[in-house]
Formats: structure tokens, C-alpha cells, sequence
């Protein structure tokens, strides 16, 4: 679960899940203490965000402990996923940068 605590942000889900009728499609809120709104983020699905707001915080409840080993990732402006991001990216990490676009034989994971 992700909620923001302080200031504005994008929050973004992909989906994927193998099989699922939601495979590579995303969808965003915009997180703020104002909207009260909070994620659920499903095993299978990556996320994201975009500070809107400086000095925003989020929370993030997790369901496991933090394991490097099992981290995977998607670039932010991978065509395949086609995400609408509200500003310009700008300041991306090193890590960022560097993911590799998904390959078009890539066919979910299975969870």
C-alpha cells in the first residue's frame, strides 16, 4: 500500500501479471493528504511515481521484508507501456536511466 503524507504525487501501477486481462496496461492516481486516497499495489505489478510537490512523502506498507535479489524494474518511458507522466521527467537515478525496455517477448510474470 502506498499513501503521500505530505505534498503531491503520480502514483503509477502497471500490470505484469501473466494472464492477466490487465497485462501491460497502467493506471495513476494523484496522491495527496487533501485526496485521502491510498494505493493497492497487487504482487505482479511495478510502480512508480512522479513528485509533483516538493518535499513530498510517501508511506509504503509492504507484505515481505525488502529483498534486493528479487527486485525487478521498467523504464519509466518504455513504449510498450506508453505511460503518461503530468510533468516533463527530469531528475531520474542512475538506476533509472538504465532499465532495459521491456522485449516483445516478454509475457508477464507469473505470480
Amino acid at each position: 500500500m502506498v499513501r503521500c503524507l505530505k505534498g503531491r504525487v503520480w502514483d503509477v501501477v502497471v500490470d505484469l501479471r501473466a494472464g492477466s486481462p490487465t497485462f501491460l496496461r497502467w493506471h495513476a492516481e494523484e496522491l495527496s493528504p487533501q485526496t485521502g486516497r491510498m494505493l493497492v499495489i497487487p504482487q505482479g505489478c511495478a510502480h512508480g511515481f512522479q513528485v509533483l510537490e516538493a518535499e513530498s512523502e510517501l508511506l509504503y506498507l509492504h507484505t515481505a521484508f525488502y529483498e534486493p535479489a528479487a527486485e525487478g524494474a521498467v523504464r519509466y518511458d518504455d513504449p510498450r507501456l506508453g505511460i503518461t507522466w503530468p510533468l516533463p521527467v527530469t531528475d531520474l537515478s542512475e538506476r533509472d536511466k538504465n532499465h532495459a525496455l521491456l522485449s516483445n517477448e516478454f509475457v508477464g510474470l507469473h505470480v
